[in-house]
């Protein structure tokens, strides 16, 4: 052979260093054209698949507008959680504050979109079933909007398949399966949350592939615009719901995945892992980051008035709302004789508050709450222990014994050894205000002050009793227990205000109390006498303290509910939750069963095969070759959609809160994308015509299914009969009786 062909050389490196030679440049040439050719060729194809991808993408996307919005305008009456994010649009365009557990970005969406569809703000969406026709609620394009993001996750899953390496098919396949899951439709054609979160979940995964795509290419325009899109994305989710928390996770590990890769790269120098490193620093953290705190910024702007959630915050964070009650600033000193509310540190239950209203058992005395809003009967006289009368002027000073008088009613805050009703522990006594004309009161009305260590800058506020500073407890002088709150709404009977109880051996920050307001009407107060006032709180205080409170809200919200369930139910479909029922039609939020059950395996047989293949390679026993080289093709993809799936599913059951199954329906989307990978990992292999008759198979099958629930997905007259043999589960509780009879 001809040691000028290069046959003989050993590496890449002689053969850029032979001697070139006229038969050499021929060559050459001759093999740069064939390139070129070949390259046009490829990229002829790249522009062909491109085109074919947007015209499924798009017959998918008006396809599935039909499936969502079909009759979107029954029913025409409030449905299931409408009415709390159509009543939080009211409360945007009629600017007052309110709380809510999720951040502000979807139902700051809502209500742009509900403004430009003409809503006036004046419907209060109160109650499921309320009427939208007669108040004239342009109730269906709010509707239609958030459909619309439901709608476009059909075509971003198809994109992300196709851009994670997946075929036509399989990627057809995937989305059809998001077209016609009954819950997502369900829950995506109301004035919901979820499709928004959803929409903004799938767009983030979509740009990381993308991202991913451009891995060779780093720092070239389109990796930056993917890398920076995902973390557009980031924080879209996470501004819509804390469960983009788990979206963040999910690319967080990849991150770490990718960063570490890099690292153990010899031949990356320490400046390009560094570029890296603040590359991703900027996009995946400033970027979401920036986006969540504008949010709450836009958040605060358009909800300026005080409303119904002005009690669960601060009086510094109220002072920043126009229309609140209570004083800007007080008098600093609390001498006897003084007016006074108090209110409760440990929980956001408010103030200590009596009315004209008896317990219906233990001692029927008078009730005493915590109550969350201003109001007359917050207010309090404070005394000395044996007298009421106020001759000078005297401090409330640390150790001290008080009585308090109630303003409005007159009768004394007492103790006494009586179990509350709402508690037999014997370390639990009632607390009630007692008294009548004439009566000078007994030993059960006398408190001890203990006034808490204080470290701020008022050098008094640790030793006398001073409005907004002083931390105090008041301990029963008799029962030896302490003044105590918790969040324990009362029955009816106590107007749902918040419980007050004497305890011993409390916890401590449930015992502790701060003076509110004061207000001195004796005239041995000099009128210059010291005034506090609440500072304003800005931008990045408010913003923590809203989150701190959102937190804490969520906590406490309880764990059951009529259509409540729990993760370990969810990827079995075990029950669903009774939307809207009303002259024999209902919505019931249920999971197309072929879906789901489909996806469920395939996230457990993807599990189980990965540990098979793992304990196989430890025995070094090797699998089929076609197995082997799929699962190397698409280990990426499909490792991303378990691990999202996981993320998503299991902090769930983690929460003692009260769940539904529309909470699964991030983890559901995952589980979906890794039917779609499963399909292709067994039928790529297959004569393209038989492939394409297992999808359109499948496609039937799934299409059979979502008819048999059209009913409960879109209102429409049902029989009992339908019902009945609709009811594959005995835990579906449909109530088919309910229902009239097809004869």
């Amino acid at each position: 052979m001809n040691r000028t062909t290069g046959a003989f050389f050993l590496d890449k490196d002689q053969l850029k260093h032979r001697r070139p030679t006229e038969n050499n440049s021929k060559n050459d040439a001759n093999l740069t054209l064939v390139e070129e050719k070949q390259q046009l060729q490829r990229n002829y194809k790249n522009v062909s698949r491109k085109r074919i991808d947007w015209i499924n993408s798009f017959l998918l996307t008006i396809w599935t507008c039909y499936i969502r919005l079909w009759k979107i305008s029954q029913p025409s009456s409030v449905v299931f959680d409408e009415v709390h994010f159509g009543g939080f649009a009211s409360k945007y365009i009629n600017r007052k504050f309110f709380m809510d557990v999720h951040p502000p970005l979807a139902k700051i969406l809502i209500t742009w979109a509900a403004q430009v569809a003409g809503f006036d703000g004046q419907f209060d969406f109160k109650e499921i079933g309320k009427d939208y026709l007669k108040s004239k609620v342009p109730y269906a394009q709010i509707r239609i909007f958030c459909a619309l993001n439901g709608v476009m996750v059909v075509p971003i899953a198809y994109w992300t398949m196709r851009n994670s390496g997946f075929s036509v098919a399989t990627a057809i396949l995937t989305a059809l399966m998001i077209c016609y899951e009954n819950s997502l439709i369900a829950n995506n054609r109301l004035i919901l949350l979820d499709s928004i979160l959803l929409c903004f979940t799938a767009f983030t995964l979509l740009t990381w592939t993308n991202f991913r795509n451009q891995v060779n290419r780093p720092f070239k325009l389109w990796w930056w615009i993917w890398l920076s899109l995902t973390g557009v994305g980031l924080g879209l989710t996470v501004s819509c719901k804390w469960v983009g928390l788990f979206t963040i996770a999910t690319i967080g590990l990849a991150v770490v995945k990718e960063l570490w890769s890099l690292w153990g790269d010899p031949e990356i120098k320490m400046n390009e892992q560094f570029k890296y490193f603040l590359a991703h620093t900027i996009c995946l953290i400033f970027i979401p980051f920036a986006i969540y705190a504008t949010c709450f910024k836009i958040h605060f702007d358009m909800l300026p008035l005080a409303g119904t959630g002005t009690s669960y915050m601060s009086p510094e964070f109220q002072t920043s709302l126009q229309g609140v009650k209570f004083p800007e600033s007080t008098f600093a000193d609390i001498v006897y004789g003084s007016k006074i509310s108090i209110k409760h540190m440990g929980t956001n239950g408010g103030y200590l508050h009596s009315h004209d209203h008896q317990y219906p058992g233990g001692s029927n005395q008078q009730q005493v709450t915590l109550y969350s809003h201003n109001d007359d009967n917050n207010w309090w006289f404070i005394h000395k222990a044996d007298t009421d009368e106020v001759n000078k002027l005297e401090y409330v000073k640390n150790g001290d014994i008080v009585r308090l008088t109630h303003l409005k009613t007159q009768r004394r805050l007492h103790t006494h050894d009586i179990r509350p009703i709402t508690n037999e522990e014997k370390y639990h006594y009632e607390v009630s205000a007692y008294g009548f004309e004439g009566f000078k009161g007994d030993s059960n009305d006398n408190w001890r002050l203990e006034i808490l260590d204080y470290d701020g800058p008022d050098p008094y506020a640790g030793e006398r009793l001073r409005a907004r500073r002083s931390q105090f407890r008041l301990v029963s002088v008799t029962q030896k227990c302490a003044l105590f709150s918790r969040k324990y709404k009362l029955p009816e009977w106590g107007f749902k205000q918040q419980e007050v109880t004497c305890m011993r051996d409390a916890l401590y920050p449930k015992t502790i109390w701060r003076i509110e307001s004061k207000y001195q009407l004796l005239p041995i107060v000099p009128s210059d006498a010291e005034v506090v006032k609440y500072e304003h709180k800005g931008f990045f205080a408010r913003f923590l303290e809203l989150n701190r409170v959102m937190w804490n809200v969520n906590k406490g919200l309880s764990p059951s509910h009529t259509y409540s369930s729990r993760p370990k139910d969810w990827p079995l479909l075990k029950r669903g939750i009774s939307f809207w029922s009303k002259n024999h039609k209902k919505i019931y939020l249920i999971g197309n069963p072929f879906v789901y059950w489909l996806s469920s395996a395939c996230i457990f047989t993807y599990l189980g095969l990965k540990i098979i293949v793992f304990l196989l390679a430890k025995r070094r026993i090797r699998i089929p070759n076609h197995l082997e080289s799929n699962l190397f093709k698409y280990n990426y993809a499909m490792g991303l959609f378990f691990v999202s799936w996981a993320l998503h599913y299991f902090p769930f059951n983690l929460m003692n809160r009260q769940l539904f199954l529309h909470h699964y329906m991030p983890s559901l989307y995952m589980a979906i994308l890794t039917a779609g990978a499963f399909f292709e990992l067994f039928t790529n292999k297959l004569p393209t015509p038989i492939r394409w008759t297992f999808v359109i198979t499948s496609i039937v099958a799934i299409i059979y299914v979502y008819r048999v629930f059209v009913p409960i997905t879109y209102a429409e007259p049902w029989s009992t009969e339908k019902c009945l043999e609709a009811t594959w589960r005995s835990t579906w509780d449909f109530r088919c009786k309910w229902y009239s009879s097809a004869e």
